[in-house]
């Protein structure tokens, strides 16, 4: 039973660094510092939005429009943050 708690909280750990990863590189390439045309960054990239895409877009549906800025990410990892400390709190141990 402790083996699956650490397989579901590893998961979730890198969810959370791939989310952040995503925004930083997205922040990235919207001021000009880093350029999709280099094929490198463009797959990263593309690796990166495959695996976000489908936890954000939801959550971009139901989030009000603020204009240009996306908080998506920041419930998503709230989220993680509270499936973790609950699971940390009410996982049965032996």
């Amino acid at each position: 039973m402790i083996a699956l708690y650490v397989l579901i909280n590893t998961i979730l750990d890198l969810f959370f660094w791939v989310l952040i990863l995503s925004a930083v590189l997205s922040w990235l390439v919207t001021f000009n510092v880093i350029n999709t045309r280099n094929r490198a960054v463009y797959v990263i990239g593309d690796f990166l939005y495959r695996v976000t895409e489908p936890v954000l877009r939801p959550i971009r549906n139901v989030l009000p429009n603020m204009g240009g800025l996306d908080l998506s990410p920041i419930v998503v990892l709230l989220g993680i943050s509270f499936v973790q400390n609950l699971m940390a709190q009410y996982w049965p141990r032996f």
